[in-house]
């Protein structure tokens, strides 16, 4: 299957499914009034948007679990080799994107259980702390388990300019760190109307452009589908949103995210291909660190920086576009890092250091 057309699929895809599932899923989360409840620590003018339908991610995880599926299924009964690349070093490729599916699912399930508790059992905080915490760990380390077993033991990472890397140990260290803190990351950006799936969807596509240069078009039919869930999510969820995806699908996006990096051996280019969600997490982290350190002075008006810009006077749709073009700058600077860095061929010798 060609893989230009197996990613143009995908994504139409998941946008159609996304969206169709839209007509039946908001009114039936009405029907059993699974509103979206808000918080008194949050901005006051949020308050209008109580009640509006939140688990909203059960409309695009289907939509992006079942196009993949059925692309991969197609591909492989036609004789493809989408989950068989050969891109150097793709080293257990289609493991690392099946398990990575998975880990995305089992995030998208916990925050379906956190939205549960919220508007079914009526607690405003969800899951505890401790819970959420441990459901991530073991989450976490299940997918890492994989990422072991896949890469035969030997950790490596791609990095532009310098090629494949093997980090031995500090790799898990490294990649537990990316797991945790990118799909707490990518829930901070899900506070107003089209943001997260806005976002996103920049982050989809920049993702699979990634692909299409590493070779790696499996990775780039899933990346493609994120964008078009995305896509076809946005219709319902900009502002005025009529649904919302709550953590249900903000942690299935955070998942995911993880999930299409590692495939493409390539964590590190989070920081830009993502660097919204960067954005958002160091600047809850910067205000409770600061806070404590001076015992209750703010940097910003409200942490993450989303809440600062609407108490600046920013309302949620202009605050939607200009954090898509901050994405999209990053996912820019991104592609053409890997673009000028990729000719470089560098090997990993069985020492383990790098040469050319």
């Amino acid at each position: 299957m060609n893989g230009y057309a197996a990613m143009i699929i995908a994504a139409l895809a998941a946008l159609g499914i996304t969206a169709l599932l839209g007509y039946a899923l908001i009114p039936w989360l009405h029907k059993l009034k699974f509103g979206q409840i808000i918080l008194d620590i949050g901005p006051s003018w949020h308050k209008h948007k109580q009640g509006t339908p939140t688990m909203g991610g059960l409309m695009f995880i289907p939509g992006v679990l079942l196009s993949c599926g059925a692309v991969f299924l197609t591909d492989w009964l036609l004789g493809g080799k989408l989950l068989r690349p050969d891109a150097f070093f793709a080293q257990g490729f289609a493991t690392k994107l099946g398990t990575g599916l998975l880990m995305a699912a089992l995030f998208g399930l916990m925050g379906f259980l956190d939205d549960y508790i919220k508007v079914v059992k009526k607690r405003n905080k969800g899951l505890s702390i401790s819970q959420k915490t441990i459901m991530q760990l073991l989450i976490s380390l299940g997918y890492l388990s994989s990422l072991w077993l896949s890469m035969e033991k030997a950790p490596y990472t791609f990095i532009p300019f310098v090629g494949q890397v093997q980090l031995r140990w500090f790799f898990w260290i490294f990649a537990f760190v990316v797991v945790y803190a990118s799909t707490n990351a990518v829930n901070f950006t899900d506070g107003v109307d089209g943001l997260c799936s806005g976002v996103t969807l920049v982050a989809g596509v920049g993702f699979a452009v990634f692909a299409v240069m590493r070779g790696m078009f499996g990775a780039g039919v899933v990346a493609a589908a994120m964008a078009g869930g995305c896509a076809g999510f946005l219709i319902w969820n900009h502002n005025p949103a009529k649904v919302i995806m709550g953590d249900t699908g903000a942690l299935f996006l955070g998942g995911l995210v993880v999930a299409i990096s590692f495939t493409l051996d390539c964590p590190v280019i989070l920081l830009l291909m993502g660097l919204i969600y960067v954005i958002e997490g160091l600047s809850d982290v910067i205000q409770i660190g600061y806070f404590k350190l001076t015992h209750g002075k703010r940097i910003f008006k409200m942490a993450p920086i989303h809440h600062h810009f609407e108490m600046s006077g920013w309302n949620e749709k202009k605050i939607g576009l200009v954090f898509s073009l901050v994405q999209l700058l990053g996912v820019a600077a991104a592609i053409a890092l890997l673009y000028f860095g990729l000719p470089i061929l560098v090997r990993v010798a069985d020492s383990g250091a790098v040469v050319q």
